[in-house]
């Protein structure tokens, strides 16, 4: 299995709630630049939060590679989202290759959970950041960070 992780742009510091955040237009920049690392990739889904920075985030990615299918939006994904869940989830997508668009601090301890078996050493992940992991399986410690930008 091959997962992408991308954490969403920058986004405006208030809305009427967290959720309702927008990318700004440094951000929407920001994740223009990380999805050309993705072109040319065979991913077989994108996966975001329902949180609206993360909607925006996989859209312009999805716009960018030109991928047809639609973002699958997912509740685990939000900044505070179940970790067990997002495993489970996981593991049972088989040799796929994901995008899942997030946020902290749930990007960095899910790839701290993926790397480590353990969430103590979450992985830094700035706005727009993109980590790749690779692995047999998704499960707690068995996979390797190939790579991490910063955007």
């Amino acid at each position: 299995m091959k997962l992408w992780l991308l954490r969403h742009g920058e986004a405006e510091p208030q809305a009427r709630s967290d959720a309702a955040r927008e990318l700004t237009r440094h951000g929407r920049k920001e994740v223009l630049h990380s999805a050309a690392h993705l072109v040319g990739r065979p991913l077989t889904a994108i996966l975001a939060s329902p949180y609206v920075r993360a909607q925006q985030t996989a859209q312009l990615v999805r716009e960018t590679l030109g991928f047809a299918a639609p973002i699958v939006t997912v509740p685990w994904l939000t900044p505070d989202g179940d970790l067990a869940e997002a495993l489970r989830y996981l593991d049972a997508q088989g040799d796929q290759e994901l995008l899942l668009v997030t946020h902290q601090p749930l990007v960095g301890e899910l790839a701290s959970l993926l790397l480590h078996g353990h969430r103590q050493e979450p992985v830094p992940m700035k706005t727009a950041s993109l980590a790749e992991l690779d692995g047999e399986f998704a499960l707690a410690g068995s996979m390797w960070l190939t790579s991490l930008r910063h955007s």
